[in-house]
């Protein structure tokens, strides 16, 4: 039954059997004595002549991750091994949140080469965590390991985050609180009332108490992330960006338009195509929680081939998804050619146009870190995406500057930024920038968006933002709008104000902004649009 469905719901080929085995609780020896737990999933059939996709989970093996992952693939021509990393779900050793997966990676490779049932290729499968621990031994592959598909995920995980000049805080918080109660009794069942406690405590002050307030207990990982930045020598080792342009096999990477690991995930495909590694990327309309079949279906169409030592069926190196279209496209690399950066810069009244602002007074708003502008859809693990921005542009926190009605497509495609010229009455402020697409009724819906905090925020400044990347087609009839406020709570960490850190701030200063739209203070957003 479960077959079935999985098989209806993730829109899968027939299976080739759906008679399968699994091994529990498999012991993989590390270097240090510690053993990790492992299952296999395997045709009750002919499995030792199957290639291994190999799928390291800090999740569980059990769940619907086993479910989703390791019983689809084992139908259709892998065996699995699914293993619980470090200190998680019976493996041995303490769980300290990406700082093993080099050493484990490597080990567990060297003891499934050495199995009786392994038959000779690998192929390394996983989403998010399971797509980081990837690229953490993407540069020592055994000869045995065919190709690598991580999804939604990055080289560099948690660090992007943690940017002195714009703090996350919804993202690496909650995901501490999860994996804190993961394995406590009902945990499953009692997730919703874990997720409103988990919202409410974002809320406490000083937010060095809010793991408490969350989960009922100190966390090492949320303490690390509330008071060491991307810099600190507590995350080193922690980055394998520098390992991407040394892997030896195809890679066949996936992302979403609004997950949270975006922005790493082009990067290291960028690289894979500058070293002329053989690299495909696919970026569909999907936020980081997106449950689609798109891992499970390249893993058949795209690893199994290489395992085989086969071709996958030819097709572009980058498919993505353009929005406002909703449609496929393929493209050579990215960002694609063909498209070049084009100020739309904010003028008075609240307009949005390519021409060059004239003389003009700033508009101004008040920003309460006690009554923060919230983030509303976008970038967030859970929910998000495009979603109507009519309340959020409703606030008076909230400017907006908007292009006349459109009278042909526009096609946005590549990397967006903005500059902002702004003052704030206090030294230290955020400048928050989102661009949305307004339809003929007049509903604004979010494209991306990125933040910077600043400080000497109190002179004018010119503040750099990195927007998203995206792909959105702007159709004729529509217009385009900006906005600028800031902050996105509790996306990112709300600014006190004050310049106190925010792990131990406790009082939050309102600030009068300013937004500068003048002959000598252009700001802009700017947009890589199709040339004709």
């Amino acid at each position: 039954m479960i077959s079935h469905l999985l098989q209806r719901r993730l829109k899968l080929p027939p299976p080739s059997t759906r008679k399968l085995v699994v091994q529990r609780n498999l012991r993989v020896p590390m270097p240090d004595g510690v053993e990790l737990l492992a299952d296999r999933w395997a045709p009750r059939a002919g499995g030792e002549a199957l290639p291994t996709a190999l799928i390291r989970c800090p999740y569980g093996r059990r769940g619907v991750l086993a479910l989703a992952m390791a019983r689809p693939l084992a139908e259709r021509g892998f065996q699995v091994l699914i293993q619980s990393t470090r200190g998680g779900f019976g493996s041995g050793g303490a769980f300290d949140p990406l700082r093993q997966e080099r050493e484990d990676g490597l080990a567990t490779l060297d003891w499934l080469t050495k199995q009786p049932w392994f038959c000779g290729s690998i192929v390394l499968v996983g989403v998010s965590y399971m797509g980081y621990v990837q690229w953490a031994v993407a540069d020592a592959l055994p000869p045995e390991v065919k190709a690598m598909i991580p999804q939604v995920t990055e080289s560099a995980l948690t660090l992007e985050f943690l940017r002195k000049d714009g703090m996350s805080l919804e993202t690496p918080f909650g995901w501490g609180a999860q994996v804190a109660v993961q394995e406590r009794p009902w945990a499953m069942l009692r997730q919703p009332l874990h997720f409103r406690k988990v919202r409410r405590a974002l809320n406490t002050l000083p937010l060095n108490q809010a793991d408490v307030a969350a989960i009922g207990c100190r966390s090492d990982y949320i303490q690390d992330i509330l008071t060491c930045d991307a810099d600190d020598p507590r995350w080193s080792g922690l980055d394998h960006s520098h390992r991407v342009a040394q892997v030896s096999v195809p890679v066949s990477s996936i992302g979403g338009w609004f997950d949270i690991f975006l922005p790493g995930q082009l990067r290291d495909f960028r690289t894979l195509q500058e070293a002329g590694r053989p690299a495909r990327l696919t970026i569909g309309p999907w936020t980081h929680t997106a449950f689609t079949n798109n891992g499970v279906l390249e893993a058949i169409e795209f690893g199994l081939a290489h395992a085989r030592g086969e071709q996958p069926p030819h097709r572009s190196p980058v498919r993505l998804y353009v929005m406002g279209e909703e449609a496929w496209r393929d493209f050579a690399s990215w960002p694609p050619p063909g498209y070049s950066p084009q100020r739309f810069h904010l003028q008075p009244a609240r307009a949005l146009s390519a021409d060059l602002p004239g003389d003009s007074e700033p508009d101004r708003y008040r920003y309460d870190p006690a009554d923060p502008t919230p983030a509303v859809g976008g970038v967030v693990m859970n929910g998000g995406g495009r979603v109507d921005n009519g309340s959020l542009e409703a606030r008076t926190d909230v400017l907006t500057y908007t292009t006349a009605v459109l009278d042909q497509d526009v096609e946005v495609i590549g990397e967006v930024g903005a500059e902002i010229w702004f003052r704030s009455s206090l030294p230290y402020a955020d400048v928050f920038v989102r661009l949305c697409d307004v339809d003929p009724s007049g509903r604004s819906s979010n494209v991306c968006d990125g933040l910077v905090s600043l400080s000497g925020a109190d002179e004018v400044t010119r503040a750099a933002v990195r927007l998203w990347p995206t792909a959105y087609r702007f159709k004729r009839g529509h217009r385009i709008r900006v906005q600028v406020s800031s902050g996105a709570f509790p996306r990112y960490a709300r600014n006190p104000g004050t310049g106190e850190s925010r792990a131990t701030a406790t009082t939050l200063r309102a600030a009068d902004q300013e937004v500068y739209h003048d002959a000598a203070h252009p700001s802009a957003v700017i947009l890589p649009i199709r040339s004709a």
